[in-house]
């Protein structure tokens, strides 16, 4: 999901990643976007085969360290299609409440179509949202989770930032996202798995070009030792790591590729 922001002041010729592209910073979030409209109607499915349906046993796992309880407040940061909205939901009950977030508009209308049809408008909220400059108040929020969202921003710090700001004090972020293999048997076997994602993209959704840039956005983003090193400079204290992945499911401690890294604001 997208949430990099178009920056009017950002210093003429910066750039940053689009994949393996070297890219304007201020084009960068149009170009997140049109992959995220392109794969929206089809993301959940593709999720399906691009993980061998693995990643709904890694979903559980990020509900299970994201402590929520009955009356909790969560956001759903790059939530998208609303799928961990919807599973939040019944854990923080009606005195709780889930605020789905996302920048992109086609992805958020399939998240709200979704919710609508299950009739749990009640306590779920969808907002149209950049996570770099969150419209949230101060401590509000008793957790955060972003799955598979921050390697598509454009500035991950100044969205740590903004996510920090928002959390309430002894509050927890959950990031599930892709990381590297440490094991170099299983880095190979998911390499060759991963060139096939294209070619699924173009049979499923008719777009081959959005799949592989999302296989390149995987390999450019930081590993977990980076991303630990992050949370620690943007303020969240307890930091660290779990793995996981379709060939071998958390909460398995051994090198994979998806890893879920919970991080807590300072009391």
């Amino acid at each position: 999901m997208n949430h990099s922001t178009t920056d009017p002041n950002s210093p003429q010729g910066e750039t940053t990643h689009f994949g393996y592209q070297k890219v304007p910073v201020n084009e960068k979030h149009e170009r997140v976007a049109e992959v995220f409209r392109s794969v929206a109607t089809r993301y959940d499915i593709m999720n399906d085969l691009m993980s061998l349906g693995t990643h709904r046993l890694i979903k559980r796992f990020t509900i299970e360290l994201s402590g929520l309880r009955q009356g909790n407040r969560v956001l759903d940061l790059a939530g998208g299609t609303g799928d961990l909205s919807i599973r939040f939901s019944p854990i923080v009950g009606k005195e709780g409440h889930v605020v789905l977030a996302d920048i992109n508009a086609a992805m958020l209308k399939v998240g709200r179509d979704r919710i609508v049809d299950r009739g749990l408008q009640s306590n779920i909220t969808v907002a149209q949202s950049d996570a770099e400059c969150l419209p949230f108040a101060d401590n509000c929020f008793d957790c955060v989770c972003i799955a598979y969202g921050l390697r598509n921003l454009t500035r991950k710090e100044r969205a740590l930032e903004s996510i920090l700001r928002v959390l309430r004090p002894g509050g927890r972020l959950v990031v599930l996202e892709f990381s590297k293999p440490q094991n170099r048997f299983i880095s190979k076997a998911y390499d060759a798995f991963s060139e096939l994602w294209p070619i699924a993209g173009k049979a499923i959704v008719g777009d081959s070009e959005s799949y592989r840039y999302l296989v390149e956005s995987i390999r450019v983003h930081p590993d977990q030792e980076a991303l630990l090193a992050m949370l620690d400079d943007a303020g969240f204290a307890d930091t660290r790591f779990h793995k996981g992945s379709c060939f071998e499911p958390p909460p398995d401690r051994r090198p994979s590729r998806g890893s879920v890294s919970p991080a807590l604001k300072s009391q």
